[in-house]
């Protein structure tokens, strides 16, 4: 028996010496653009940008495969934020402003057909087979894909409601007062 546990031990160690050697010099250095581009962007992982999240995201745009106005929920302030680290200039014309919202459940119309649970990338939506569903607000980032693939139309994208836990008081231009 001490030989099975001592030949184990012997074994767990040359493995463990050999992965931290191969660590060390097989790492594959990252792109220090992408860290940075990926920790500008939201990080809700929607896809509303084409990809399948903001890592994904930040690898096109460091590669130059993608505009710096790619995130709808991100904006213009993302899109200028992104085009300053790029180093490239960007019209901010075509950019929508959204107003954040979240998904809303019409229980009324609501089937449970669990196709909005199959689409809800943040996990916002709570509901089982032929059952009705609802919305977690505080998790749902607001993509609006259970909107699309609801077959009843039961499910609507609606404001954020302002609360004293997400108010912002904006301030004010200060150009508009240099006269």
């Amino acid at each position: 028996m001490l030989t099975a546990v001592g030949s184990l031990a012997m074994l767990g160690v040359t493995f463990g010496t050999l992965l931290g050697i191969a660590s060390r010099y097989l790492r594959v250095d990252e792109n220090p653009l992408e860290a940075e581009l990926e920790a500008l962007l939201p990080g809700s992982q929607c896809g509303q940008c084409g990809f399948a999240g903001c890592k994904q995201a930040a690898s096109a745009l460091a590669a130059g495969q993608a505009k710096p106005t790619l995130c709808p929920p991100g904006g213009r302030a993302l899109a200028a934020a992104l085009a300053e680290r790029l180093g490239v200039s960007v019209d901010l014309s075509d950019t929508e402003e959204l107003e954040p919202e979240v998904a809303f459940v019409n229980e009324d119309i609501c089937i449970g057909c669990m196709r909005c649970l199959q689409d809800c990338s943040s996990d916002a939506l709570v509901g089982g087979p032929k059952q009705i569903h609802t919305v977690i607000t505080d998790i749902c980032h607001g993509c609006g894909k259970c909107a699309k693939v609801c077959p009843t139309e039961a499910i609507e994208m609606r404001p954020v409601p302002i609360t004293l836990a997400n108010w912002h008081w904006h301030k004010p231009d200060p150009r508009q007062y240099m006269n």
